[in-house]
């Protein structure tokens, strides 16, 4: 029985060390092969940051075309507002996003892919706006700045 207690102490505080709760056990996987990945943003965003810039990124700040603009009510630019956004920060390339406001007023943003300029994510844009059956197109770059907000940095008709 000596023998029997001699071997199974050892043991069994081996197990029990096993069983510890101090928390720190990984999981070792084998390599995967990974396939390319297109690229991302660089900045992450929490959830509040993503509710201010989408509150505060602006179709009146050269999103969309000036006689569009002026022609569009207020749930028109808030519809507009809301897909520019979200086509801008979580869209994929070439997916327009669509979006209708008042009386038949309806519009699509289609973004290009992230690309990084001075440190910060920018993207191409085209935001079309059809308002009375006439398109109003209006196309860019926007970056997005480190408090979220995106702006267009370059524009042409």
């Amino acid at each position: 029985m000596n023998r029997f207690a001699l071997f199974a102490t050892p043991v069994l505080a081996l197990v029990l060390a096993g069983c510890s709760s101090t928390g720190t056990s990984q999981v070792v996987q084998a390599p995967v092969a990974t396939q390319p990945v297109i690229a991302q943003p660089m900045v992450p965003s929490s959830a509040q940051t993503v509710q201010q810039a989408r509150l505060t990124t602006s179709i009146a700040n050269g999103f969309v075309d000036a006689t569009a603009l002026s022609l569009m009510s207020a749930k028109d630019s808030a519809e507009a507002n809301s897909a520019q956004f979200y086509a801008l920060q979580f869209g994929r390339p070439g997916a327009p996003r669509q979006w209708a406001g008042d009386k038949g007023s309806t519009g699509s943003v289609a973004v290009g892919p992230y690309v990084r300029v001075n440190n910060l994510d920018c993207r191409d844009f085209t935001h079309t706006v059809k308002i009375g059956g006439k398109d109003y197109v209006k196309k860019g770059t926007a970056c997005r700045e480190q408090t979220g907000n995106w702006n267009v940095v370059q524009g042409a008709a």
